[in-house]
């Protein structure tokens, strides 16, 4: 039996079928090309540092050696999301990146011996590492945090750590807050890579390891370890992401806060958060402002 619909039903009916259709067309943010920054300094290419092993942040495939240094391909993440869109501002091409290994312990080694023009590899701004080379940023605040177990329910939160046995990269920030903050309390495990640090808390080795959220959560995200690590989301620390260069670089450092300004203004920055951690659950904060 054919129904009769009133002119007010089909109408509400058009309606809805457009906001499905609407609905459907729609698509989360796209990463922008970039407005070239007036005056920049012209590089025909560029060599980025990055991490090579944090989910969702950086991570890429070891491709060779290059004047002493590990080279990478099919990198990605929101750090190289970054870098690519500075280096564009920059009127350098995407083909034209080389992208470098820069283990935390690496960082400030490789700057200093050219072996890189920036870093970018969830390198927090220091004063200590101000004195060695110069910043731009930030262009995000992440928080230390704890990844453990998820059947660990005693490990609650950073006030019950005493006793425990944490892992952290060595010369990361994260290792020196456990350090001031935990002294005589925890034992502190450092080996060069959080990758490193995540395998030994699958095995048992260690209690806890303690990071940035952002790199616990992509790490968290990984096929291998849902359903057995988890991120407490108690954040106990402010860590404000820069992009490292040599000393000196003081015209350098206004271009590429210029370029983390647009990318920030034009929704690319988002975008970019969106894809590489958004699907781990991680709550996406607010922007800072590059430069302060």
């Amino acid at each position: 039996m054919r129904s009769r619909l009133s002119p007010l039903a089909r109408l509400f009916g058009a309606v809805a079928t457009l906001g499905l259709v609407l609905a459907g067309c729609s698509s989360p943010g796209e990463i922008k090309d970039p407005t070239p920054i007036a005056g920049a300094t012209t590089f025909s290419k560029l060599r980025i540092g990055i991490s090579f092993d944090q989910p969702g942040v950086g991570t890429a495939s070891e491709a060779g050696e290059a004047d002493g240094v590990t080279v990478g391909s099919d990198a990605k993440g929101f750090d190289v999301d970054t870098a690519t869109y500075i280096a564009k501002a920059l009127g350098v091409p995407a083909e034209s990146i080389t992208w470098v290994k820069a283990d935390p312990v690496d960082r400030e080694r490789l700057i200093e011996e050219g072996k890189v023009d920036l870093v970018l590899s969830s390198y927090t701004i220091t004063e200590d590492r101000k004195r060695r080379v110069d910043f731009a940023g930030p262009y995000f605040v992440a928080h230390q945090d704890l990844l453990v177990r998820r059947n660990d329910e005693e490990l609650t939160g950073p006030d019950r750590l005493k006793g425990r046995t944490l892992c952290a990269a060595a010369n990361t920030t994260s290792a020196q807050n456990v350090l001031n903050r935990y002294q005589g309390d925890v034992a502190l495990v450092q080996p060069n890579t959080f990758s490193e640090c995540v395998k030994r808390l699958t095995t048992g080795d260690v209690d806890a390891v303690t990071t940035d959220d952002i790199i616990l959560a992509g790490f968290a995200a990984l096929p291998a370890n849902k359903g057995v690590l988890r991120v407490l989301n108690q954040g106990f620390s402010d860590e404000p992401y820069g992009i490292g260069m040599p000393k000196g670089s003081g015209q350098l450092v206004t271009q590429v806060n210029q370029a983390l300004t647009n990318y920030i203004a034009d929704g690319s920055w988002k975008a970019s958060l969106d894809r590489n951690v958004g699907p781990s659950g991680y709550k996406i904060p607010d922007p800072p402002t590059p430069g302060k």
